[in-house]
């Protein structure tokens, strides 16, 4: 995967691909400073040793790393043969903020995960920003987190028409997220 974007304030495209080994330290470098904290920086770490397959993209801006997000599989007990991700987390630098780099992030994992063969994507994240990738508030399918959220902050989207019908409960997250 390799993908270009372009900035509006720059002549060169910001580069959407996947992560390499040499980028890990850029990473985490990167979500400790847009999180303020090592926490998420630490998840991805962990996500990266323990999920698979997990969908980890950067974006690069003159081979700077400026965006990052990750996908991990979560699981919805009693349906085994559901393939679905979670979003977690998406970080891009504050300095490069609302240029479209988060956007274009997530529209290539979602591009990915579709790739790879899962029918949705779970994400507990802000009800105004999310919606425009297709997501929407988890509960119209049955479907809920044990994090404590607003009902309209846990969302979902079909990559798959109708793939989550007739299947409701809680996801449950990869094991790394309980240290957060």
């Amino acid at each position: 995967m390799h993908q270009s974007v372009r900035d509006g304030e720059q002549d060169e495209p910001i580069v959407i691909r996947s992560e390499e080994k040499k980028d890990w330290a850029a990473i985490h470098a990167l979500n400790t400073v847009a999180f303020r904290s090592p926490a998420e920086a630490d998840l991805v770490d962990a996500l990266r040793r323990q999920a698979h397959p997990a969908i980890s993209l950067l974006a690069e801006d003159s081979q700077t790393v400026v965006g990052h997000i990750m996908f991990s599989p979560v699981v919805l007990p009693g349906y085994p043969e559901l393939l679905i991700m979670g979003l977690a987390p998406m970080a891009v630098l504050p300095q490069h903020q609302r240029r479209g780099i988060g956007s274009a992030l997530a529209r290539a994992g979602l591009a990915e995960c579709r790739k790879l063969g899962f029918g949705a994507v779970v994400v507990l994240g802000h009800p105004d920003y999310y919606p425009r990738f297709g997501f929407s508030p988890a509960s119209r399918f049955g479907i809920s987190c044990k994090y404590r959220a607003p009902d309209e902050a846990f969302m979902l989207v079909e990559l798959e028409r109708a793939y989550l019908h007739g299947a409701p409960g809680q996801v449950e997250y990869h094991a790394a997220f309980s240290d957060l």
